[in-house]
């Protein structure tokens, strides 16, 4: 029974100075391991300037799909004969351009799916739906 008696009179300490010092060490390691430097501006390399040059990610088109079933593209109503002609030109310039399509929450579902298949058919392959953020507890159900 003595030594129950003693361990309830000593109370238990973790020593954390080795785990301490080994945390230091590890950041040091890791802050001479990193490279800070960016290598490209490294070299002090002075590049020319070209008229052609790229001007980097193509721009993302917004088609917007109107209640009534009208296509929005770059504020002008279009028909959808028109909306292909201008998707095409522009897979044409650039295949990879992004395009949202933003259906009002009342269009017909047809509409969308119609931009769907303009894009398709032009070649535009990167789609997404715009949408906007429903208020918190907000079910999305009109019908209560």
């Amino acid at each position: 029974m003595k030594l129950a008696d003693e361990l309830d009179g000593d109370e238990f300490a973790l020593n954390l100075t080795s785990m301490t010092d080994i945390v230091f060490l590890m950041l040091i390691f890791f802050m001479l391991a990193t490279n800070f430097g960016d290598p490209e501006r490294a070299l002090g390399m002075d590049l020319p300037a070209a008229s052609t040059s790229d001007a980097g990610p193509p721009k993302e088109l917004i088609v917007n799909v109107l209640e009534d079933g009208t296509f929005v593209f770059e504020g002008q109503a279009l028909e959808a004969s028109a909306l292909r002609a201008r998707l095409r030109q522009a897979a044409a310039s650039a295949p990879e351009t992004p395009v949202t399509i933003r259906g009002h929450r009342l269009a017909r579902h047809e509409a969308i799916v119609r931009v769907m298949d303009a894009c398709g058919a032009a070649g535009l392959r990167h789609l997404s739906v715009g949408t906007s953020a429903s208020p918190e507890g907000a079910s999305g159900d009109d019908e209560g």
